[in-house]
């Protein structure tokens, strides 16, 4: 789901990485199933390609 919404975003990993302040590798290892994410970070995710973490929460409970 945070692969479709960054590729909605026209976000590539990296230019979705700047906007969080953190690597490439960061993106890539959550977005292939290597590493999971706190609540904190989600949200930062979230925010960084302009969706509330309530939407993305709703989001993902229609699943």
């Amino acid at each position: 789901m945070l692969v479709e919404l960054r590729k909605n975003a026209g976000l590539r990993q990296t230019e979705l990485a700047a906007r969080l302040g953190c690597p490439q590798s960061f993106v890539s290892k959550y977005e292939s199933g290597q590493r999971r994410l706190d609540l904190i970070e989600l949200e930062a995710i979230c925010k960084a390609l302009g969706v509330t973490l309530a939407e993305f929460v709703a989001w993902f409970a229609r699943q």
